[in-house]
């Protein structure tokens, strides 16, 4: 899987590209990120990439021209899967979005920033646009960091353990049940008797039915799902 940011800050992402699992799967070779400064892309020697909205009003909007000129320089070398716009007002996200992206080929993720980016980019480039929630944030840098890590886990080869996927919170439209190591008695806390029997029938019952015990009470809306 190939992924490509593009950003008005792009120092943001230093650290998120070279630590954990984002670091481990681009060291596998499973996973390649780059990020573009959109900077770069703009029409006049300062480097400015903003204006002011037209018809009035506060903040800053993202010109096209720096936008365009990235997006068609990187789809001239390759074809992309989809053009995914972080922004407050697009589709909510959720598991289920996150294993469809797993796999694809080739993403770009566009950033926002100051108020927003002129509407024609999300007209003629954008092809997905995704809210992490119904809050405003200072630009789409965290929630791309955010949608990226829950993507690049998913893709074979990239945790250690493939099993682990199916058994996250969300995979089955269930919170996940309580997870106990050792000791088996801490301070007087004790590890649920059941997971120790070793009877792998009735612990996975016990984990089912704390599952549906918290989803109940912590996320209703997904038993209605």
């Amino acid at each position: 899987m190939r992924i490509d940011i593009i950003s008005a800050v792009p120092e943001i992402f230093d650290s998120f590209l070279h630590t954990s699992i984002i670091k481990n799967a681009q060291e596998k070779g499973v996973v390649q990120i780059f990020v573009h400064n959109l900077h770069k892309y703009s029409s006049d020697k300062f480097g400015h990439i903003d204006d002011t909205p037209y018809g009035g009003g506060s903040g800053m909007v993202i010109r096209c021209e720096p936008v365009f000129r990235c997006i068609e320089e990187l789809k001239s070398q390759r074809e992309y899967d989809e053009v995914i716009y972080l922004t407050a007002d697009g589709e909510f996200y959720n598991q289920s979005i996150a294993n469809e992206l797993s796999l694809k080929r080739n993403l770009i993720f566009l950033c926002g920033h100051y108020k927003g980016v002129d509407q024609r980019i999300r007209d003629a480039l954008v092809t997905r646009e995704i809210s992490i929630g119904d809050f405003i944030l200072t630009g789409g840098e965290l929630p791309a960091m955010l949608v990226i890590d829950s993507i690049v886990r998913l893709v074979p080869g990239v945790l250690g353990d493939p099993q682990a996927i199916f058994e996250d919170s969300f995979q089955d439209g269930l919170l996940e049940p309580p997870i106990y190591t050792k000791p088996a008695d801490f301070r007087g806390m004790k590890v649920p008797d059941v997971l120790l029997s070793g009877n792998h029938k009735e612990i996975a019952t016990w984990r089912y039915e704390q599952s549906l015990k918290k989803t109940a009470e912590r996320r209703p809306d997904l038993l209605n799902q």
